[in-house]
């Protein structure tokens, strides 16, 4: 049987959802990474700007190491949202800059502790936490934000897919999807009709 490394299994995919965070800006205008997409303003830009106040905490400040990024909202640190959204004069390749720096000073935290080392996280009294419930929390809080962008940029420009070179969807074309999307449709409706008859 072959050998696992937790650590290291935990890290691959903390870079992973990292990767296709960043990813997902690639090839689109200013105004695309930055424009709300919902009502609650969502945006791609602001999604790498929170997370890496988000990885600033839980792998610097939380074990003594603290690293200058975007203060997080939700700790108190700044307005309500400040996090989530990219000011004009704050360019993309600053975010990313800064992003990526932070995920360097991460790194340099996971590769330096133990799993089992204990940090504050830094709200409130702070709350007692591991290195691994701090690697299991960032894989989580990184793919959630992932998923949010896969959205949000199918919305943008319609493109699709898990990572550069392996988009993991179903092959056809657009008169296919069109057909896919419109069956999905007929059975949600189908679906509403039928619970509505039941409870009649």
């Amino acid at each position: 049987m072959t050998g696992t490394d937790p650590k290291a299994d935990l890290h691959l995919y903390l870079q992973d959802a990292r990767d296709v965070l960043v990813m997902k800006l690639e090839g689109l205008s200013e105004y695309d990474v930055r424009r709300p997409m919902t009502p609650t303003g969502t945006n791609l830009l602001g999604l790498v700007k929170h997370v890496t106040g988000a990885e600033a905490m839980y792998f610097g400040a939380t074990y003594g190491r603290p690293v200058e990024a975007p203060p997080l909202w939700i700790a108190g640190a700044a307005e309500p949202n400040a996090d989530l959204w990219a000011r004009a004069d704050e360019t993309r390749e600053e975010i990313v800059a800064a992003y990526r720096r932070v995920c360097t000073h991460s790194d340099e935290t996971i590769a330096s502790l133990p799993l089992d080392a204990t940090g504050r996280i830094g709200w409130g009294d702070g709350v007692e936490t591991t290195l691994h419930r701090s690697l299991v929390h960032m894989i989580a809080e990184t793919d959630r934000h992932a998923g949010h962008a896969d959205i949000v940029r199918e919305l943008i420009d319609g493109a699709t897919g898990l990572r550069a070179g392996s988009d993991n969807m179903a092959s056809g074309d657009a008169a296919w999807w069109a057909e896919h999307r419109a069956r999905v449709e007929r059975a949600a409706k189908e679906a509403q009709g039928a619970q509505g008859a039941q409870g009649a």
